[in-house]
C-alpha cells in the first residue's frame, strides 16, 4: 500500500477515534486567522474588489502551503517518522466526517427526548437557516441536508483531492505523499476561504467572488461522485438502491447550488423522504425545490439511518481509494 496509503488509512481512522477537536493551534483554525489577517491588509489597502479577492486566495494558499512544505522539509532532515507524522496530522486535520456525524447524533438525541429548543441549538450549528422558525420535521429535515451536503465538502473532496495530487504526482515523477497532501491541504484552504468569504452580500459580493467560484469547482467532480458512492453505500445498508439511485439522478439538478444537489437528492431517494423546500435565513426566505418523492414528515430515525449510510459511504470512499493507491504502488512502487 505504500506511505501514501498508510497516511490515508491512519488519518481515516484518527477522525474515527477522535473525530475534530477544537483547539487553537488547529491548521484549519491556523487558515482562517491568516485569511482574517490578509484580508484586513488589504482592505486597507483598499483591494476590496474581485482582485483583492483573487490576491488573497493567492496569499493564503502560498502561505499554507509554503508552511507545510517548510516545516516537511525541517522534519525530514531530523527524522523521515516526523516527516510522515507531519502529513498524517496534516491529512487527519483536513478530513471532518465524524464531527458531522457527531453534530447530527446531538440533533436526533435532542429530538428523541422532545427537546424542540435544545434540538434547534444543536442543528443551528451546521445549518445556515434560522433554526428557530423550524419545527421538529423541518430540524430533522435540515439536519440530514447538512449531513448530505457536508459529506461531500467535509470528507469526498478533501479525499478526492488528496488522490489527484497523487496521481498528478505520479505523471510527473514528484513525490506522491507530498502531491497528495499539497491536494488535499489545496483544497481545505480554498473551502476554509468560501466558508469565510464566499457570500453574496454586499460586503463580499465581489471580494468573495474568486474564492467562491474556485470553491464550487474544487467540489464538481466529487459532488458527483457521491451518486455511485452513496448509491453503493445504499445497498450495503439495505435500503432502497434503486429510490436512490432514480431520485439522485432525476433532482440532483434542481438545488440552487451546483453541486449540493447531489447527495441531498441520494440521501433523500435512499431514506424515502424529502429535502429541501422554502427555508428561512437571516437574509431572509428562499424558495427551494423539494427533492425527493418521499414523506415531508423526517424524524431523528431518519436522521440515524442517514449517518449510517454517510458512514459507510466513507468508507467505501477510503477503500476505493486505498485500490487506486494500490495500483499506483503497483506501477512505481518507489514514489509511494
Amino acid at each position: 500500500m505504500g506511505e501514501c496509503g498508510s497516511i490515508l488509512l491512519a488519518a481515516f481512522t484518527l477522525d474515527l477515534l477522535l473525530g475534530d477537536p477544537a483547539y487553537s493551534f488547529h491548521p484549519v483554525r491556523l487558515i482562517g486567522k491568516t485569511i482574517a489577517c490578509f484580508e484586513m491588509v488589504l482592505r486597507r489597502l483598499t483591494l476590496s474588489g474581485t482582485t483583492g479577492g483573487l490576491l488573497l486566495v493567492i496569499m493564503v494558499l502560498a502561505s499554507s502551503v509554503g508552511c507545510y512544505l517548510g516545516i516537511r522539509m525541517l522534519l525530514s532532515c531530523l527524522h523521515p517518522w516526523l516527516a510522515f507524522t507531519l502529513d498524517m496530522f496534516t491529512a487527519y486535520s483536513c478530513m471532518s466526517l465524524q464531527d458531522l456525524l457527531k453534530h447530527a447524533k446531538q440533533v436526533a438525541d435532542a429530538l428523541e427526548r422532545g427537546n424542540l429548543f435544545r434540538s434547534q441549538q444543536a442543528v443551528q450549528k451546521i445549518v445556515g437557516r434560522d433554526a428557530s422558525r423550524l419545527d421538529a420535521s423541518g430540524i430533522a429535515r435540515a439536519a440530514i441536508e447538512s449531513v448530505a451536503e457536508n459529506f461531500v465538502d467535509g470528507f469526498l473532496s478533501p479525499i478526492f483531492w488528496y488522490m489527484a495530487g497523487a496521481v498528478i504526482s505520479q505523471s510527473i515523477g514528484f513525490s506522491i505523499v507530498t502531491g497528495s497532501i499539497i491536494g488535499i491541504l489545496g483544497f481545505r484552504t480554498f473551502n476554509t476561504l468560501d466558508s469565510m468569504i464566499g457570500y453574496r452580500n454586499q460586503r463580499y459580493l465581489y471580494f468573495g467572488r474568486v474564492a467562491a467560484r474556485l470553491d464550487d469547482g474544487m467540489n464538481f467532480v466529487p459532488a458527483r461522485l457521491s451518486v455511485p458512492v452513496i448509491f453503493l453505500a445504499t445497498g450495503l445498508c439495505g435500503l432502497d438502491a434503486l429510490q436512490c439511485m432514480k431520485i439522485g439522478l432525476r433532482d440532483r439538478l434542481k438545488h440552487p447550488s451546483p453541486n449540493a444537489g447531489h447527495p441531498e437528492s441520494c440521501v433523500a431517494g435512499a431514506l424515502n423522504i424529502r429535502l429541501g423546500g422554502p427555508s428561512i435565513y437571516s437574509y431572509g426566505p428562499m424558495e427551494k425545490p423539494w427533492l425527493g418523492d418521499g414523506s415531508k414528515d423526517v424524524s431523528q430515525k431518519h436522521i440515524h439511518k442517514c449517518r449510517i449510510l454517510i458512514s459507510c459511504s466513507g468508507s467505501i470512499t477510503v477503500c476505493l481509494s486505498l485500490l487506486i493507491i494500490g495500483t499506483l504502488f503497483w506501477i512505481n512502487p518507489a514514489q509511494t
